[in-house]
């Protein structure tokens, strides 16, 4: 096996075991880099130099003893929003083309402090605002198994870098379903965990209600330990919940015997591909095999799902990027008139057209009498679609659903038409509004080659029981991806 296909956890147990270092690792990834990514754009920033030091430091604490963890020494990728102390952090918008941060993300910081090597950041919809990676400033990423097709977003980038093996795990945010979407477009496996469970000190807000941190990586194993190195509580975050146990990785057996598992017809129907309808039916027969309990029921509710997630996502959206102002850092417009005319066209030269309509919409439903029609509305939409989780969960362990209602679909498609890219999230959003974790796994392939991902989808901090099924899934070895692309 070639040094640039091994998994997180396999390359991690090489390092340990003193047959790979961690500077022949980081080395291979930024030659592999250099030669791929002018054709997929993953990254925004690359720091070349910084990583192979980090790396020869890591592998000198790793030889000392000091560095002991699963994931010491092995080179990942960041999502653009997570702040680098000293490494650029853009968020894919013009508005942050030089913006340099004076601290890092908590949940980095947790990966520096088990020994990774941090490669660089990487592309994403602009403020992840976007499900195709398109709406960067810094030009769109395509996806590793079809270049004309998109890799999926906000997350694309970490995505599509994990896909064409340009690093060997990353970082990703998901506010409705963009870790999730991207993994089930690029054929990996993402996670994003329960709404607290992982700091978002340090994640430039999008939805502060909704961003959550998580991992996208090659397999479950990879995502379960990630999860457990960058999970903690944390004071600097007042939405951090402090867990009684951060022990993921004791998820991974292969055992689902009586795991009972609902499948929701609302998401089963019109919109729906025929094709990954059949694949995730493959993967029910398959769990049924091995002793899990599949049923179908009524969820409620989808339908109010995306309305109610963009009137809150916006409206939240329209307040945190209100900080972006060309005074304190940033992009400033060069000829003004006065500080109104500067703030003014500072924004509109600095945000895109996808950004914009995102803050002129929520700025709409929070303005005085349209706050009480909209935004509260939807406030209360998002606790009845909780109460219908809540319910589903009475009966089930996991809901077993699509991760996105067809496979990638063509550069520009989605992109011409919002509200079409807005539909395209019906499945993934209500995780989001619910605050429960989701693990996207790619199930197969469509006719055209294109990876097929499905979701599972389970009640607040039981992340241990979507890990077990995902896990059993991939143990029956029905479908083995293929992440190796050139």
């Amino acid at each position: 096996m070639s040094i640039i296909e091994y998994s997180a956890v396999e390359l991690g147990k090489k390092i340990q075991n003193r047959e790979i270092s961690s500077v022949e690792a980081t080395k291979a990834m930024l030659e592999r880099i250099a030669r791929l990514d002018d054709t997929y754009h993953c990254y925004i920033t690359v720091e070349e130099e910084k990583a192979l030091a980090q790396a020869a430091r890591v592998q000198a604490e790793i030889e000392a003893g000091k560095l002991t963890g699963p994931l010491a020494g092995v080179p990942v990728a960041i999502k653009d929003n997570l702040c680098t102390k000293g490494m650029l952090t853009t968020c894919a918008s013009k508005i942050l083309y030089n913006f340099v941060p004076g601290y890092t993300a908590e949940a980095v910081l947790n990966l520096e402090k088990a020994g990774a090597v941090i490669l660089g950041k990487t592309n994403m919809d602009e403020f992840a605002m976007g499900s195709t990676t398109e709406t960067s400033a810094f030009g769109v990423t395509r996806n590793p198994h079809n270049k004309d097709h998109v890799p999926g977003g906000s997350s694309g980038g970490s995505a599509a870098a994990v896909a064409a093996n340009e690093c060997y795990y990353a970082l990703g945010s998901d506010t409705g379903g963009s870790i999730r979407q991207p993994s089930a477009f690029c054929g990996v496996t993402g996670m994003k965990p329960t709404y607290g469970t992982v700091s978002r000190y340090g994640l430039v807000a999008y939805g502060s209600s909704l961003d959550q941190i998580g991992p996208i990586a090659k397999n479950v194993t990879d995502c379960a330990t990630i999860l457990e190195t960058i999970a903690s509580y944390d004071p600097k975050d007042s939405t951090s919940v402090k867990r009684d146990s951060y022990d993921f990785t004791s998820g991974l057996v292969d055992d689902v015997k009586g795991l009972r598992i609902g499948m929701p017809r609302d998401y089963y129907g019109a919109g729906l591909d025929g094709e990954v309808k059949a694949a995730i039916e493959r993967v029910a027969k398959e769990l049924e095999k091995k002793g899990a309990i599949i049923e179908e029921f009524d969820l409620g509710l989808v339908e109010y799902a995306i309305p109610a997630y963009y009137v809150i996502a916006d409206a939240e959206a329209s307040s945190n990027l209100a900080r972006f102002d060309g005074v304190k850092y940033g992009y400033r417009c060069k000829n003004y008139e006065g500080l109104h005319n500067m703030y003014k066209k500072s924004r509109s030269e600095g945000f895109g057209p996808e950004v914009k309509r995102r803050i002129m919409l929520g700025s709409f439903v929070l303005s005085s009498g349209y706050y009480d029609a909209y935004y509260l509305k939807a406030l209360r939409t998002k606790a009845l679609i909780k109460q219908a989780f809540d319910r589903a969960f009475e009966t089930y362990d996991i809901i077993l659903a699509p991760a996105a209602p067809t496979t990638a679909p063509k550069l520009g498609e989605s992109l011409s038409d919002p509200l079409k890219m807005y539909l395209g999230d019906i499945y993934t959003i209500s995780a989001n509004l619910a605050g429960i974790p989701g693990l996207s796994i790619p199930v197969g392939r469509d006719s055209k080659g294109l990876p097929i991902g499905m979701q599972l989808l389970g009640d607040c901090f039981k992340e241990q029981t979507l890990i077990r099924a995902g896990y059993a899934f991939e143990q029956s070895g029905v479908f083995t991806p293929a992440v190796a692309v050139e």
